[in-house]
């Protein structure tokens, strides 16, 4: 039992410092990320809606959003874009890798 609700809290934990980020969208079909353009996106608001966009302008196969405080993985993938945010949630940066 204590095991389990300790896991549950690391769980909780993740969620980073200000709450859940905002929701990711649909895996696309597309391939290798590109940073073109991407700089455009700095200060807009995370959201469900600019992910599928950011998602659309890099060509990544997949999204991962870095919230205040959030640890992340340093490995490198070329399929990935990173978008980091702000407590206010708003997009600091949008990386691939």
């Amino acid at each position: 039992m204590v095991i389990v609700s300790l896991m549950a809290l690391s769980l909780v934990a993740c969620a980073g410092a200000n709450g859940p980020g905002p929701a990711t969208p649909p895996v696309s079909a597309e391939g290798p990320c590109r940073n073109d353009g991407l700089d455009s996106f700095v200060g807009q608001k995370a959201s469900a809606q600019v992910g599928a966009a950011l998602l659309k302008a890099s060509g990544a196969k997949t999204l991962r959003w870095g919230g205040p405080g959030m640890a992340m993985t340093m490995d490198y993938r070329a399929d990935r874009l990173t978008v980091s945010y702000d407590a206010a949630m708003a997009i600091m940066s949008a990386r691939c890798g």
